[in-house]
């Protein structure tokens, strides 16, 4: 079983993985926004793309640190990422997720889940305890 100290310091790792690398990439294309013709509209797909690729590299370091029930873990840094940016969006800016949304946070705390699987096999599972 994991403990629940373990598991909250793993899944706190995963969020700020998360937050880290969309601050990353935003940053960097506010950078090509501003200073390059590109449209917005024609590098949504990407933005889309990353966003994926982030969420699932957070989940993938929690089930690393977690190094066991890398599902959960990812589930629930894919559900406290979501519940963050829901709480961002409605206290906010006093709105709800639109259905799209709903199915988009459904997908990323699908794909941070797959993300902690992964991390698990990876990270070689549970540690071997000798007695």
């Amino acid at each position: 079983m994991i403990e629940a100290k373990n598991f909250g310091v793993s899944v706190l790792y995963g969020v700020i993985t998360i937050f880290l690398l969309a601050a990353i990439t935003s940053l960097v294309f506010s950078f090509i926004l501003s200073f390059t013709n590109t449209q917005e509209k024609s590098i949504r797909l990407l933005i889309t793309i990353i966003s994926f690729f982030s969420v699932f590299a957070g989940g993938f370091i929690c089930g690393g640190k977690g190094r066991q029930k890398g599902w959960v873990l990812g589930g629930a840094t894919g559900l406290l990422y979501s519940l963050i940016i829901l709480l961002y969006q409605y206290l906010g800016h006093g709105s709800l997720f639109t259905l799209e949304q709903l199915i988009y946070y459904t997908c990323y705390t699908l794909t941070a889940m797959m993300g902690g699987v992964l991390g698990v096999n990876i990270a070689g599972g549970p540690t071997q305890q000798h007695h």
